[in-house]
């Protein structure tokens, strides 16, 4: 038996009438479960799961609220958590420029919002979402879990006939889109990732649009927005909701805010849908030190050194790229998708032809993990992406380990 990851002499003994994948259910036995980024490496400069390099942006020189996070610790600890959490709602909607805290929902990370709104909108086994690969692997990873279906429209790079068609940057094929609506009308769910995980392109907001306004789209279109901060002003997609009911936008603490550790992310909708979400979440979900974390960086002080870091990172961002560029005597690629994250994504091209090479591009990535400490993303194995690795923007120190390292690296595969 392997579901729980035990091999038969591990397995624990139960009766001769119990067999465990008998009770599972066949969608869950199926699955291969999310693999993160700290699955595999742990240890060393971490340029691997987008987190931000730089660090929170709560003062730590503010009074109020170092003795508000303090106060945490000596009291309530006893006590469930505030359920709704207004405050924190008030913050994001002012930030967000949306009327109240009734257009906001928080969850446990993007994660919680990703798996509701596939349990309130989409029938099992009856009805399916769209996504446009590559793009972020838990929306797949919840269809499974939720026995939904997939339909996939890959984005395409250097595409003519999409939206964008920049070199090196990937296409929404909005045509082929609607096509697939028009085909399948059990499609609930549209998720747009933007800027998008791993290609780090942004989809314009007239390419949303003309989803949005696609009259035979009976569903919602969801956009995951986790890297919004880093794209620049009038990007974002929250600028529609007030003309768009079928719009849900998704973002998180965890990336501009450097806040991955409390795991709260955030739909953003009218009152409606963001009603339903609250009624079908747990109670309870977002723990008081989380809610307290969250408050304090939303103060406009850490709101300020937040943009901040952002715009640090994005300048660091571009000294990576003509950095990475240097070494492509050694055989790295150009940069493909876009620079609208906190991440390149390059290809390790083979020595020989100087196309694309998945064994060399993971060769290197082992390398820099477990003998240059370093570690990078290898996402080879997504569609588009054959041969790249998938680089966090670091520290000025960092990405100057990473570039002396990977040079070493190439010159040893």
């Amino acid at each position: 038996m392997t579901i729980l990851g035990l091999a038969p002499s591990t397995a624990p003994i139960t009766p001769a009438h119990f067999d465990i994948e008998k009770v599972i259910r066949p969608n869950i036995l199926a699955l291969h479960p999310y693999r993160c980024a700290r699955d595999d490496y742990q240890e060393g400069i971490l340029l691997d799961a987008n987190e931000n390099a730089l660090g929170h942006s709560i003062p730590r020189s503010s009074n109020q609220i170092q003795q508000e996070l303090s106060s945490t610790l000596d009291t309530n600890l006893n006590r469930y958590p505030d359920p709704s959490h207004d405050g924190i709602k008030s913050r994001i909607a002012s930030l967000r420029s949306l009327p109240g805290k009734n257009h906001v929902f928080l969850g446990v990370g993007s994660d919680e919002v990703i798996d509701l709104l596939m349990r309130i909108c989409v029938v099992p086994a009856n009805e399916k979402i769209l996504i446009t690969p590559p793009t972020y692997g838990m929306y797949s990873i919840c269809a499974q879990v939720n026995d939904i279906g997939i339909v996939r429209c890959n984005l395409e790079l250097d595409g003519s006939e999409g939206e964008g068609g920049e070199h090196g940057r990937f296409s929404l094929l909005i045509d082929n889109i609607k096509a697939a609506i028009l085909a399948d009308p059990s499609i609930k769910l549209i998720f747009l990732c933007s800027p998008g995980n791993p290609t780090g392109t942004l989809i314009s907001l007239a390419a949303i649009k003309a989803i949005l306004d696609y009259e035979p789209f009976k569903g919602i279109v969801v956009v995951d927005e986790a890297y919004i901060d880093f794209a620049g002003e009038g990007t974002s997609a929250v600028s529609l909701i007030k003309d768009y009911a079928n719009l849900c936008v998704m973002q998180t603490l965890s990336k501009s805010f450097g806040l991955a550790a409390i795991r709260l992310g955030i739909a953003l909708a009218q009152p409606p849908l963001i009603q339903v979400l609250t009624n079908t979440k747990a109670p309870y979900n977002i723990s008081t030190p989380s809610a307290q974390l969250a408050l304090a960086a939303l103060s406009k002080e850490a709101v300020q050194n937040m943009r901040l870091k952002c715009q640090t990172l994005v300048e660091s961002r571009k000294q990576l790229q003509k950095s990475l560029e240097s070494l492509s005597a050694l055989g790295v690629g150009d940069i493909i998708g876009g620079n609208d994250a906190n991440f390149l994504m390059v290809p390790i091209l083979n020595k020989e032809t100087r196309l694309p090479d998945n064994a060399r591009a993971n060769a290197v990535y082992t390398e820099l993990a477990e003998n240059k400490g370093v570690v990078v993303r290898f996402r080879g194995k997504e569609a588009g992406c054959y041969g790249c690795l998938r680089i966090t923007i670091g520290t000025a120190e960092e990405n100057g380990t990473l570039i002396r390292q990977l040079q070493s690296a190439l010159n040893d595969y």
